[in-house]
């Protein structure tokens, strides 16, 4: 290919339906993402066979919207990128198939990519900002996934550890049920950190002393720990008020020991 290209990309890995179009690999002329947080907000976490359901109603719209937003149609567009994994089979399934049938219909080339390799490369697309130089040492911290990898090169890379249980984010949503916040877990934990004392509790901290791993069991036993010393009747992974417990102080010193 050559370096005046537009890139149309598809992603549907999760519970977020999205599509953008990227020129010159690193220009992004239009971005569309359909959320579907408020949905599973209910179930305290991603109810796959609803995130399906989700991409298949809304996927079409998605990709429309997001050629509009570009001011192009299929016929300027040069490739066709979509997530192939790793993520929800059902979720990944609808992405794929669009994808397909697209490239099918228009003649144009399909790529399938690794979607953490994805997040690796989303600092190319960060603007006005220097070009990334090589080595690179990349941590990945997605909702499924908690990686460091080194990045010796373009499509090099050495997995150097990770986590040995949870991922961060699957840690951040498990201590927020128990803090009887709201899903996702991040932004309200994050929101919740912000009038509370990082130092008022000496959580462990997440990554494992010696090594390239981390490990959020202890941290999030941690966490129940102090709730359970208090609250000894609560009833975990409610959404509901918790009255006197000092919500903002966990809530600040568990994002501490994470990041």
């Amino acid at each position: 290919m050559s370096e005046d290209t537009r890139i149309l990309g598809i992603e549907t890995s999760c519970d977020e339906t999205a599509a953008a179009v990227v020129e010159n690999g690193g220009h992004i002329i239009s971005s569309i993402v359909a959320s579907q947080a408020a949905m599973h907000a209910q179930y305290g976490g991603v109810f796959p066979e609803m995130a399906s359901r989700a991409h298949i109603e809304t996927i079409y719209q998605v990709i429309s919207n997001t050629l509009s937003q570009a001011h192009v149609g299929l016929e300027a567009i040069d490739a066709i990128a979509v997530t192939r994994g790793p993520g929800l089979a059902g979720s990944l399934v609808v992405g794929m198939n669009m994808a397909k049938g697209l490239a099918l219909g228009s003649g144009l080339p399909l790529l399938g990519i690794n979607h953490l390799e994805a997040h690796l490369y989303s600092i190319w697309l960060v603007e006005d900002e220097p070009e990334p130089s090589f080595p690179l040492l990349g941590l990945i911290v997605s909702g499924g996934h908690t990686e460091l990898v080194l990045m010796r090169d373009h499509l090099t890379y050495q997995r150097l550890g990770g986590t040995l249980d949870d991922a961060a984010g699957e840690a951040f949503d498990k201590v927020a049920r128990l803090l009887g916040l709201a899903y996702p877990g991040g932004p309200a934990i994050q929101q919740a950190a912000e009038n509370g004392d990082p130092e008022s509790f000496k959580f462990p901290r997440a990554w494992l002393e010696g090594t390239w791993n981390f490990s959020f069991s202890g941290l999030k036993t941690a966490v129940l720990r102090e709730v359970r010393e208090r609250q000894p009747e609560l009833e975990a992974g409610v959404e509901a008020p918790r009255p006197g417990l000092p919500i903002a102080n966990l809530a600040a010193a568990f994002q501490t020991a994470v990041v």
